[in-house]
């Protein structure tokens, strides 16, 4: 082969050399700016999350902006408990509930006549401490919206009697009819002398929705598991599965007995 050739075959073997040094050149950089753009779009979405996360704080907080107003008689830490019965009574049923809530409902359903009984009887001190997480499950805001009715509904002595109405009355778990202030001031005909100028003025006000969103605070801070928590004396008897009104009502005369 002359020498002429050789050269001419070893500058082509040159030139596609750098020609494929030029391609892997090109390919890196083509890898390194879809990774790159990859990264973007991950932070990217994170700052949108971040943004969004951080507008819907300011949302709420906005919304619940105001004094923690606690309704009439409220009490126990941060004010946060209502009470019904005798104060002196030796044993305490600690109520956690949400007035969307269909296990809540199922207790009260169960539950409720026994309770009266005994609260009546002075033998026993039920304290109702009301959460919201059928909101936070299911979006809308029925719950705090009927809590906060419920306390305005405690402002007047009539709790108890309004607490049993929304129970009675309450919707599908899905249904966020009780976000409704007209719908809950409706139901408040049926609590004789509620529907009151005051009243209909305290829930749509949401007079106590800064106090109701301090109880949903405390109950997720209890490390609670859902609602209805019941605890008879600090002790969760909904967990209980031999638990009955029965069995509830011989605890609690043996206590007051003893």
């Amino acid at each position: 082969m002359s020498e002429k050739n050789r050269d001419g075959k070893r500058t082509a073997r040159e030139r596609m050399a750098v020609e494929r040094e030029k391609q892997k050149a090109a390919e890196k950089r083509r890898r390194t700016l879809i990774v790159g753009a990859a990264v973007v779009c991950v932070l990217g979405l994170a700052a949108v999350i971040g943004v969004v996360a951080a507008n819907a704080g300011k949302d709420e907080g906005d919304d619940s902006a105001g004094p923690v107003v606690a309704p009439s008689g409220a009490n126990g830490d941060d004010n946060l408990v209502i009470p019904v019965g005798r104060e002196g009574a030796k044993s305490t049923l600690t109520i956690w509930e949400d007035f969307r809530c269909p296990a809540c409902k199922s207790f009260e359903t169960t539950y409720r006549s026994t309770i009266y009984e005994l609260t009546d009887a002075g033998q026993l001190r039920a304290e109702y401490r009301l959460a919201t997480i059928i909101d936070g499950n299911m979006g809308g805001s029925g719950s705090r919206n009927a809590a906060n009715a419920a306390a305005c509904a405690q402002d007047v002595g009539k709790f108890v009697a309004y607490h049993d109405v929304l129970y009675d009355n309450q919707p599908p778990e899905t249904d966020d009819a009780f976000g409704d202030n007209a719908r809950l001031i409706e139901l408040a005909g049926k609590v004789q002398g509620l529907n009151t100028p005051a009243f209909r003025r305290c829930v749509e006000d949401g007079t106590h929705n800064s106090w109701v969103d301090k109880s949903a605070e405390a109950f997720t801070k209890g490390g609670f598991s859902g609602t209805p928590t019941v605890l008879l004396n600090g002790k969760n008897i909904f967990e209980d599965q031999s638990m009955t009104p029965a069995k509830l009502k011989q605890q609690v005369q043996e206590a007051a007995q003893g």
